[in-house]
């Protein structure tokens, strides 16, 4: 149990995003069949929607916004501070995040890069996780370009249109209205807890400042 304790705040998140992508697939399916049937069509299998470009459209037009938004969150956060939030760095003290690694070489509790590492290693790994969003976001954004592009073909098959490619469905208005209508909401949620957190307060929680903490501390 202490195990599980340990990991519950990953553990949980990744419980919920198994059942959340049950519940997309399950009721994506559904309506795929309701659309299918309307227009006189054979209904897909389970397993056939899975693997079709409409599933993969939702899922990955998605994940693209989300990733989007965590690099990004991660970048602003290194160099932007706001007065007040909790989710700021502080903004007349130094802050644990900007000491130089390179001052931590003999730490036996550092992590390998940071022991041993070459400095090539070294600045890849102080960079790693705005490098790994943007890498998944990048791979997301190509996928959803993907999949868009073969439901979009679907579509223009059904109504004598022409098909296009992957390339050429990014430059079409239909592919930065699915993508713009995602960004938008991703850092509204942003900007709220970013601002939120300065006169709101959550005890217990990791992304709060203290109940008691003045409105103009910055930092958790």
């Amino acid at each position: 149990m202490r195990w599980l304790r340990l990991r519950a705040l990953l553990t949980v998140n990744l419980v919920l995003f198994f059942v959340f992508m049950i519940g997309v697939l399950l009721t994506g399916h559904a309506h795929e069949n309701d659309e299918l049937a309307e227009h006189g069509e054979p209904t897909q299998s389970l397993v056939e929607y899975a693997g079709s470009s409409s599933f993969g459209e939702t899922v990955f037009e998605n994940w693209e916004s989300e990733f989007l938004q965590m690099g990004m969150y991660v970048l602003l956060t290194a160099f932007l501070v706001q007065k007040g939030s909790a989710e700021s760095k502080p903004i007349d003290t130094p802050a644990e995040q900007d000491e130089d690694p390179r001052d931590h070489r003999d730490d036996p509790k550092a992590p390998w890069p940071v022991r041993h590492g070459s400095e090539l290693v070294l600045r890849l790994y102080e960079n790693s996780l705005a490098i790994a969003f943007g890498a998944v976001f990048l791979l997301s954004f190509w996928l959803h370009a993907w999949t868009g592009a073969g439901a979009y073909n679907e579509e223009q098959q059904q109504h004598g249109g022409e098909v296009v490619s992957a390339w050429q469905y990014v430059t079409t208005s239909q592919f930065w209205f699915e993508s713009f209508q995602n960004w938008q909401s991703e850092f509204l949620a942003v900007a709220a807890i970013v601002g939120g957190s300065i006169f709101l307060r959550q005890r217990n929680s990791a992304q709060s400042k203290p109940v008691h903490a003045p409105h103009s501390e910055t930092g958790g």
